[in-house]
């Protein structure tokens, strides 16, 4: 159990990678906290895994993208945990479009969700952990955040931003003892990937060298190792965890 007595915090804990994030976390002895703007259909899940590991597992509803929203429900968390150990934010969406073609609503939408809300959670938390003087952040961008991609210029802005914010906010809190880095995956299997066309399919893996999607689970155990005491000594990192897709 690499996280066990830790309270962690994850947005987008719902579905997809953050239900992997969750459940890891959990099954290594985190007490998980997560937020997502509608509650989960694993909750009887993770509350079976927090069961067995002798932990707990709490949702809290909340628009991530609404500053005053997010501020009221993470003040709440840390209130109820006492001390929190891990930040993981992960909440974001995709609202896909040539640049001639996107709106100022798609542009503003996903840059809110998936960016500013980082800003507003981290925020608060980093404060918190400054005066713990210990603490790790995870904020999840993306392969594209690093390298671009046609008919995502909002999706590829918000996760570049979010790159520059971990660099960022890990210069500032380093002398604190905290911790802040980011992963940045490449195409990985959910539920997303699973509508592709088997061609669609054939067309991303003819750009990954192991040949292969990657799986959920990889990216929880990246996650873990950085949150884990098995990383002391890394931040202001971005990790690419992409099959070789970018070298």
């Amino acid at each position: 159990m690499l996280v066990k007595g830790k309270s962690a915090l994850v947005t987008g804990g719902a579905r997809g990678i953050g239900k992997e994030i969750v459940e890891t976390l959990l099954k290594n002895g985190a007490n998980v906290y997560f937020i997502d703007l509608n509650p989960s259909e694993y909750m009887a899940d993770y509350e079976v895994l927090a069961k067995e590991a002798g932990v707990k597992v709490v949702f809290k509803q909340a628009n991530v993208a609404s500053e005053e929203d997010i501020t009221n429900v993470v003040e709440e968390i840390i209130k109820e945990a006492g001390e929190l150990d891990i930040l993981v934010n992960n909440a974001g969406i995709t609202r896909d479009g040539l640049l001639f073609r996107m709106s100022g609503k798609d542009w503003h939408d996903v840059i809110n969700i998936n960016l500013s809300s980082a800003f507003y959670i981290t925020r608060i938390v980093a404060r918190h952990m400054a005066k713990l003087r210990r603490g790790s952040i995870v904020n999840m961008s993306s392969i594209v955040g690093a390298h671009g991609n046609a008919g995502q210029v909002n999706y590829s802005a918000s996760k570049a931003g979010l790159i520059g914010l971990t660099k960022s906010v890990a210069q500032e809190i380093a002398s604190r003892g905290v911790r802040c880095n980011a992963i940045a995956p490449g195409f990985i299997k959910t539920a997303m990937t699973d509508k592709l066309t088997d061609d669609q399919k054939d067309g991303l893996l003819k750009q990954v060298p192991m040949g292969r999607l990657g799986l959920p689970s990889e990216i929880a155990d990246l996650l873990l190792f950085l949150t884990s005491d098995m990383s002391q000594y890394i931040t202001g990192q971005v990790i690419e965890i992409n099959g070789g897709m970018a070298m």
